[in-house]
């Protein structure tokens, strides 16, 4: 569950002519940019914009970037991409304050096309000058320009130009003002903001700060290729920083493109949270085993266990298309096909609902069960900014309900003596500790063994915010050895999304 972090847009330039590079007057994806040069930030202001009307509509935002791109000329993707994705992330961030500071500004709520453009030209200057990544007067002058570009918004070229500048204008005092709303201040739902402070009242204000950061380029390290302290070597050589946080850890101090991660193509590591890492090295999987990843696209948890130990895994999925994404990690990490050096290894990717066995179960029981749940992904919203937005608070007891639906079904396909892994990313406590005290309680041949429990999610180094859950144990990430040989406290790296982790016996 991760997705592409933003990126610093390339600098603005200079409108195109009419005709250069872009899709003459009249096509329906190309109306709106004709008179717009495709590198510049007119242009990403525009299709961000496109892309925030679609998260407002409903759709992820992954899903509205790839829409709007596909709707571009393909020879113009790759001139906007960067840019477009940071300018929608941003806005996603920031979406509480910069709706409520449209609201200050606007008597009348504007057409959704223009509302949006404002958003994301807003998500812009909020920051100082000295961070910000454009000049305001820049953005300012390409936000008009990109309104103006589309026949039909025209009119709100004037609108466009107050709010933006009435803004600036005052900014101090807008900003200050804002904090006394909660919704503009944290940017969350109300709702969210008020679950978190119930759940954690001494932790939420930093749980809801470290979701509006940027997560870190975390990679693990194939045990079956090298260790963390030989890739760190190899890291330092490509002069790339990085820092371990974990036994198979390794964070880097920047984000690089995939093709750019030594060994990344060759399956040598793979991008994957600190936090999430803890499954596969929870669940004690050793040569031989049978093992069921419940849930399991797009493969990283799977590809990690398999990493670990020769098993005989299934990977299932429900949703076909993501289940492709499986065997594409597979492919990439050399488990897709047999190995004769390896007999007892074998993955298969199935196709079929966790919560419905006799569909697809062949009989045979499991050692080990990773249940990696569907969930409200609160504890990944870092990375996935839109869910907070996407997120309604029923949707907390329905998910609640699929997990019991699930859980249930797949604690009959374990062996005696075999273990069960339930995984969340969330910080509600419906989908954590709540979920594992009622399993606990249901299910008399259950045996809650030590877990990490509730991880809350950490940000820029900061100490690791653990909770005590009754069975649960603090897990923290394995110490890495510094520059003088010495072992790293862990607490001063660990920099993980929020997890819950439980597992049981069956007696």
């Amino acid at each position: 569950m991760t997705s592409s972090s933003s990126r610093r847009p390339a600098a603005p330039s200079r409108d195109r002519r009419p005709g250069q590079g872009a899709r003459k007057p009249g096509t329906a994806a190309g109306r709106q940019s004709v008179h717009l040069s495709p590198d510049s930030l007119g242009f990403a202001l525009d299709q961000a914009a496109q892309a925030v009307g679609a998260v407002r509509a409903g759709a992820a935002l992954p899903a509205a970037l790839t829409s709007v791109f596909a709707a571009l000329p393909p020879d113009l993707v790759p001139l906007a991409r960067g840019a477009v994705q940071d300018i929608a992330y941003r806005t996603m961030r920031r979406l509480g304050l910069v709706d409520w500071l449209i609201k200050q500004r606007v008597s009348k709520a504007p057409p959704p096309p223009v509302a949006n453009l404002i958003a994301c030209s807003l998500a812009l200057l909020v920051d100082d000058e000295a961070d910000a990544a454009y000049a305001p007067f820049t953005v300012v002058d390409q936000a008009v320009r990109a309104i103006g570009a589309r026949r039909d918004l025209a009119f709100a070229k004037g609108l466009v130009n107050a709010v933006l500048r009435g803004f600036l204008r005052e900014r101090e005092a807008a900003l200050a003002a804002a904090q006394a709303n909660e919704v503009a201040r944290w940017n969350y739902p109300q709702w969210w903001i008020d679950a978190t402070r119930t759940a954690w009242p001494d932790q939420w204000p930093a749980i809801l700060a470290a979701g509006n950061t940027h997560g870190p380029l975390t990679l693990r390290v194939n045990a079956r290729r090298t260790t963390a302290v030989e890739y760190l070597k190899r890291l330092q050589a490509a002069n790339i920083d990085a820092v371990q946080i974990g036994e198979h850890a390794v964070r880097l101090a920047a984000p690089l493109p995939v093709d750019r991660i030594p060994g990344f193509m060759a399956g040598d590591v793979s991008v994957q949270d600190a936090g999430a890492q803890i499954a596969a090295e929870c669940l004690d999987v050793r040569d031989g085993m049978r093992v069921l990843d419940a849930c399991a696209a797009p493969g990283g948890k799977s590809g990690h266990l398999l990493e670990l130990a020769d098993i005989d895994l299934i990977a299932l999925e429900s949703d076909a298309t993501r289940a492709r994404r499986i065997d594409e990690n597979f492919e990439r990490l050399g488990f897709a096909q047999p190995d004769p050096a390896h007999p007892m290894r074998s993955a298969r990717v199935v196709t079929g609902d966790a919560g419905d066995p006799a569909a697809w179960y062949d009989g045979q029981p499991f050692d080990r069960i990773l249940a990696d749940v569907p969930c409200s992904a609160s504890g990944i919203v870092r990375r996935h900014p839109d869910i907070r937005w996407l997120r309604r608070q029923s949707d907390i007891a329905s998910l609640a309900k699929e997990q019991r639906r699930i859980v249930d079904a797949l604690w009959a396909l374990l062996k005696p003596g075999g273990e069960l892994l339930y995984v969340t990313c969330s910080i509600f406590p419906q989908e954590g500790e709540e979920a594992a005290r009622w399993f606990e309680s249901s299910r008399p041949d259950a045996v809650r063994l030590d877990a990490p429990g509730q991880l809350l999610p950490t940000a820029g180094g900061a100490p690791g915010g653990e909770a005590d859950n009754g069975a649960a144990s603090k897990a923290q990430p394995d110490a890495a050895p510094d520059d003088a040989g010495s072992t790293a406290d862990p607490s001063r790296t660990a920099d993980h999304d929020g997890f819950f982790y439980a597992r049981f016996q069956k007696r």
